[in-house]
């Protein structure tokens, strides 16, 4: 029997909606379930505003979170009501039984449960005051009454709760009470028969180790795996995770981080100890990368090993810092003046931001230039669970690097030739005295202003990073779906990409001839492997985040060929059924044409 829940649960800051979400997907996560958990925060840092753990549990791989949910559980009905249309039919609301204040008409969620989903009215605060004298245990009593709904083993959440208040053994006990107390409640009301939890499926590969992580963190192991040596960094929503983890574990491998008093500041520190050796980062959104686009360039034109791990937000401008967008590729890709090339890539999973952050390291190195790592708010912020590698699967030392120089030789750092990547030495090495400038240089380094000389150099900036479309073991883009000619073939990147995928899957569930691609690396852009999968579409829909169609602007300037476009900017994840309706529409049109 396999296993297909989605559970949200919605309240106001302050009661414990996230805490609550974190203690439920832990206590699954340790049964063995997969899990693709998203989180929604109010925009003010405190106060009020509404709060969203909403969660998938699986025992089969599953790529993104499903539009309806399988129960819902409410801790302020003002909050919960809006969504109540999103629990499916024959699914469970579970709210407060009674108000201790007077509601306004409508004002109850009771009133606003459909007539196929099923109530489930529970004294939440009261078993709160009869089992820890407070009502701050309001979200631990309907974890409790949630396990017994749905019958789930008391130990991996009573270890999930040991857990989360581990350094606070009053708050553990009054958690457990409180899980308790729940627990016997759900005993006297009826079962959730419709929602059935079938046993997971292990697939872990012997010495691998089995995490439920979000995006950062997992940028963050990904980062240490590859031995990152220093960190320079500024705060900014949704990448500040990056750095504060770093913060506490950089240390303890050996390794520095700043926090500096800018972005400027943060990305001339890594473009700084990127020349002198070491792997350097820092991480930031879109209004940081806009400060760091002038020292990007020093990096490109010095050919200085820089990381950038970039989390999108909405924009422009102060935007929506807690809402998701793909809205800042451009500037990933072309952000600065002059031509400027670097390396952009975009994870489209948890585990593809640890295989990512690692690469890009490898990258860096192997190709001498500042390299992006692509994601957003949706991504750094949503859990899955990851399977790790026994051993980190990344290279410690790519360079290139020059060997034994001839007495009297001049060092070239900037060698024309070849592959278009020189051997590099790093500062006090014998015999490898060189200039780097933010000029434009000969191949000694020595600034030069003459036309043939830039024109070289600009050449080899460009066509060195080819050989990142080669570089081993990472995903530049992958095909999924029926092989060879297709109806319609959907092309996405980066966290979409799970939704675009899943609207693919059901797409062919109803027998229509569909494939999807994800497109990691945006730049290079792999042009010939991607004009070979549209070459078998005959429609070609471009789903993503953002109000122009930025993806699909990059696309279409490698292949040149109509696509739909499918731009929405809603500061949530698509929905997979907007994706599947839009499918469903090109592959009638299709049908229409060859009918007429």
């Amino acid at each position: 029997m396999s296993t297909d829940i989605q559970i949200s649960i919605v309240g106001s800051a302050g009661d414990g909606t996230i805490a609550a979400g974190d203690i439920l997907k832990n206590a699954l996560a340790g049964m063995g379930y997969k899990i693709i958990s998203f989180d929604i925060y109010p925009p003010e840092i405190r106060g009020f505003g509404k709060c969203i753990a909403r969660m998938r549990i699986t025992t089969e791989q599953a790529y993104s979170l499903k539009h309806k949910s399988d129960v819902l559980i409410s801790l302020d009905d003002s909050h919960a009501i809006p969504h109540a249309n999103e629990v499916r039919e024959c699914g469970a609301v579970i709210y407060e039984r009674a108000s201790i204040v007077q509601l306004p008409e409508g004002g109850h969620i009771s009133a606003h449960i459909g007539p196929g989903q099923l109530p489930y009215p529970v004294p939440i605060r009261e078993l709160a005051e009869k089992s820890t004298s407070a009502n701050r245990s309001r979200n631990i009593v309907v974890l409790g009454f949630l396990a017994g709904l749905l019958d789930l083993p008391d130990e991996a959440f009573l270890k999930a709760i040991a857990r989360k208040f581990k350094r606070k053994a009053e708050a553990a006990a009054a958690g457990e009470a409180a899980y308790r107390i729940g627990r016997e409640f759900a005993a006297q009301t009826f079962k959730l028969d419709d929602v059935v939890f079938g046993p997971p499926v292990s697939t872990v590969v012997p010495g691998a180790s089995v995490e439920m992580i979000n995006g950062n963190a997992a940028i963050v192991r990904g980062a240490l795996d590859a031995g990152i040596d220093t960190f320079f960094g500024y705060p900014i929503t949704p990448a500040t995770s990056i750095m504060e983890r770093l913060a506490i574990d950089m240390p303890k491998r050996g390794g520095r981080l700043l926090q500096t008093e800018d972005e400027i500041s943060a990305i001339s520190a890594v473009i700084g100890a990127g020349f002198a050796g070491a792997r350097a980062a820092t991480s930031t959104s879109g209004p940081g990368l806009s400060l760091m686009a002038e020292m990007l360039g020093m990096g490109v034109i010095g050919e200085v090993p820089a990381v950038i791990f970039v989390s999108q937000r909405g924009g422009p401008s102060t935007g929506l810092p807690t809402k998701t967008e793909q809205s800042d590729l451009h500037m990933a890709v072309f952000g600065g003046h002059g031509d400027a090339p670097r390396i952009v890539i975009a994870p489209t999973n948890v585990d593809g931001c640890y295989r990512c952050a690692g690469k890009a390291f490898e990258l860096a190195e192997a190709y001498q230039t500042p390299v992006i790592v692509l994601v957003d708010l949706y991504l750094s912020n949503r859990y899955e669970t990851v399977v790790f590698p026994a051993r980190p699967p990344f290279e410690a030392d790519v360079n290139r690097k020059p060997g034994k120089q001839l007495a009297g030789a001049p060092y070239k750092r900037y060698a024309l030739g070849g592959d278009s990547v020189s051997p590099r030495a790093i500062p006090g090495e014998k015999g490898t005295m060189h200039v780097v400038t933010g000029l434009e240089h000969n191949e000694l380094g020595r600034p030069s202003d003459q036309g043939e000389m830039h024109e070289a150099m600009s050449r080899k900036r460009h066509e060195k990073l080819q050989g990142a479309l080669k570089h081993p073991d990472l995903t530049v883009c992958k095909r999924f779906g029926d092989e060879g000619a297709v109806d319609v073939g959907v092309i996405s990147w980066g966290s979409n990409f799970g939704e675009s995928l899943e609207a693919m899957l059901k797409a062919r569930g109803e027998g229509i001839r569909c494939a999807a691609m994800k497109v990691v690396m945006l730049s290079p852009f792999p042009t010939e492997r991607v004009a070979a999968f549209l070459a078998d579409c005959k429609e070609v829909l471009v789903p993503e985040l953002n109000y122009q169609g930025q993806f699909a602007n990059l696309l279409q300037a490698h292949v040149a060929r109509p696509v739909t476009r499918l731009n929405r900017v809603p500061g949530e994840p698509m929905k997979v059924e907007d994706i599947l309706e839009e499918i469903r529409r090109l592959a009638g049109k299709k049908a229409a044409q060859k009918a007429a």
